[in-house]
Formats: C-alpha cells, structure tokens, sequence
C-alpha cells in the first residue's frame, strides 16, 4: 500500500498502538466448541509485526469489547502489556490508559474495525481499519488496511509506523545479518 503525506506524517509521532481483538486481529469469527470453550485463530505475521514493533520501542495496547483466556495467552506470548478485555464501551478505559502513560492523543495509533471503535478512532493521531472493517468505519478513518482482520492489517500497521519512524532498516538488518 502507498500512504499519503500526511498518513506517514502522523505515524512519525505513534509512541503506543492500540488494537482491538476481534475482527483486527482475528478473522471476526467466532468458533465455539461442544464443551463451550472457544477457538480464535491469530495470524502470526501480525504477531511478529507487534514484536518488532515493541523492539522498536513503540508500546503496544490491547482494548476489546469481549474477554477471552485466547487473548491473554496470545497477549502474553507478544508479552503486551496494557490488556484490556471485557470492555463494552471503550472510550473511559482508553481515557484511563492515556491519562496512566501521560501520552497524548497525536501519539496513538488505534486499529478497530466495527462502530463500537468509533469513540477512540476519532480522537487518536492515527487511525485503520482493516479492509473488511465497517463502512462506518472506514469513512471516518486515516487510512484502511489492504488486508482484511486477522490477515495482516495489524502487520501493516506496524510496518508503517517502524518505516515512517526510521525503525524498520534496524529490524530487517537483524534478520539478515550473516553472522552472530
């Protein structure tokens, strides 16, 4: 994807990402088994995007709608450490935690994907969706995603911020280094 000016300009300025779980970093099903338990899958490039991105020292937060032990073992594997489940309405924990880092609003970057984001997705620096996010959604945000939840949107994003920031060279460098 190309991004414009302005999209590149406001990622030059993320110090935390803030993702929500279902339908950004999951394909938006739910799967749930006989014995009620439930089966999320999460796509691992997105994963490693959310690591690099750590190792780049951008902070990484978590703010979805439902709980899921899923997501605090995938969270604690990616070793997130603001995770924030069970949130119907997202706006006063998102207001907490900017008030908790003392960061401000231009600092943030959010990925949501239905109207319940709405709330944070207007007021933060940089805002995404991924490509099968809501309409609604996608009229109100910076830039959507080329990939769909669950699919890479959340990878792309990383990967946005780390080259606007001049991050991205020191990762790949590590990844293609030929020697220890």
């Amino acid at each position: 994807m190309k991004f414009s000016d302005a999209t590149i300009a406001k990622a030059q300025k993320i110090k935390l990402l803030i993702l929500d779980v279902d339908g950004v970093m999951t394909n938006n099903l739910l799967h749930y088994c006989d014995d009620g338990s439930e089966i999320k899958s999460f796509n691992t490039r997105d994963g490693h995007g959310m690591v690099m991105l750590q190792k780049s020292d951008v902070d990484i937060a978590i703010i979805t709608g439902r709980a899921s032990p899923l997501v605090t073992k995938r969270m604690a594997d990616l070793k997130v450490k603001h995770v924030h489940q069970g949130v119907p309405d997202k706006l006063p924990t998102f207001l907490a935690l900017t008030e908790t880092l003392n960061i401000r609003l231009d600092e943030i970057a959010y990925i949501g994907d239905d109207i319940l984001d709405l709330p944070i997705l207007t007021q933060v620096g940089l805002s995404a969706t991924p490509a099968d996010g809501d309409d609604e959604v996608k009229s109100r945000v910076d830039y959507v995603s080329d990939f769909e939840g669950g699919r890479g949107c959340v990878r792309q994003m990383c990967e946005l911020i780390m080259k606007s920031q001049g991050t991205w060279q020191k990762q790949m460098d590590f990844y293609l280094r030929t020697s220890l």
